[in-house]
């Protein structure tokens, strides 16, 4: 990943996708550090938590400042029913970790510090997860839920990233139960900018609304949605573990793979634009093995990327692998969106 050249954001005020922020020196996370103690009091912490909040946001950028190459942090709300917790991604194409059981020691340190960030990550987080490749960065991903909440498991996790880091996403996504499936969508608002955010607010918002109906028919219902907008590409999994299957409707640019240990299987999104242009619309159906992940993404992210690049990295939760590969593959000229959601 080249250097990032965002500006701090121009607002306090923490939306649902969450804020991007820079962390390339000495002070440079403390915008990150506010934002996520701001959002955790917004969102009704106790004050003993949102300290938690605060340390936990201190040490992820401290970590960048001292470690990291290219080292971004983003913060977010995350929800479960009427619960919200903070969540916070720190990304870097720094030099790795050689060892994570070592480096989450207490005392441990490579840059004569006290070396006690990742332990006090660990203990203050409700949930918190990091995959590093040496050579090719690392990646943290944690929840901070207010305490007595149940902590759902990460069981999907997507990932936006606006082109120029601020303004509105052109892309977005989201995930529904259906009957017990797990049904996700993945968009991109043709263009990008405010119109495209348009388009895309509009077709999760009718994804949200539409009744439990098969991934064919929700792209059709996509299509007749977003006639009044600019248009977009959009694309509909529905993950059934029961049958052991997927089944899946794309129309335009969204790319759609199932991952597992024998790697990484493409999914047929058709040619078009829902909203303007569109061929019949069709479903297909690919195995899923219970130990999969089903992915989705934009054309804001290239679709080289080599599963086999990454040794271990299915075996870690979706938030950890949408930020891997939004990293690595995420493009500079376009919004980009990434989508991860277990089998089971």
């Amino acid at each position: 990943m080249g250097p990032v050249t965002a500006a701090p954001p121009a607002t306090d005020e923490v939306a649902e996708n969450g804020l991007w922020f820079r962390v390339d020196g000495a002070g440079a996370g403390g915008g990150a550090r506010r934002a996520a103690e701001r959002l955790a009091g917004q969102l009704g912490f106790p004050p003993g938590r949102v300290g938690d909040v605060a340390v936990v946001a201190a040490e992820l950028t401290s970590n960048l400042v001292k470690h990291a190459v290219g080292g971004t942090l983003l913060v977010r709300p995350v929800r479960a029913g009427r619960h919200a917790g903070v969540e916070l991604f720190a990304v870097d194409s720094g030099p790795g970790i050689l060892d994570l059981r070592v480096s989450a020691r207490d005392g441990h340190s490579t840059a004569g510090t006290l070396g006690v960030g990742l332990g006090a990550i660990a203990r203050m987080s409700s949930t918190h997860d990091v995959y590093s490749e040496p050579g090719r960065g690392t990646v943290v991903a944690v929840q901070v839920w207010p305490p007595d909440v149940p902590v759902p498991p990460p069981a999907s996790c997507g990932v936006l990233r606006a082109m120029d880091w601020e303004s509105p996403c052109g892309d977005g996504y989201a995930v529904r139960d259906a009957d017990g499936r797990t049904q996700l969508l993945a968009v991109d608002g043709l263009g990008h900018g405010p119109l495209a955010a348009v388009a895309a607010q509009a077709a999760t918002a009718a994804f949200r609304a539409a009744p439990v109906e098969p991934p064919a028919a929700l792209v059709e219902r996509l299509h007749r949605a977003l006639s009044g907008t600019r248009g977009a590409a959009v694309a509909v999994a529905e993950l059934d573990p029961a049958a052991g299957e997927v089944r899946y409707s794309g129309l335009g640019n969204i790319a759609g793979a199932v991952l597992d240990d024998r790697g990484r299987r493409g999914m047929v999104s058709l040619p078009g634009i829902a909203g303007h242009q569109r061929r019949t619309v069709r479903e297909y159906r690919y195995p899923l093995p219970p130990a999969a992940l089903v992915l989705l993404h934009s054309d804001g992210v290239s679709d080289r990327w080599q599963l086999d690049d990454y040794p271990g990295l299915l075996d870690h939760p979706p938030p950890v692998v949408a930020a891997t590969v939004l990293r690595d593959a995420g493009v500079r000229r376009d919004d980009a969106c990434v989508l991860v959601a277990a089998a089971s």
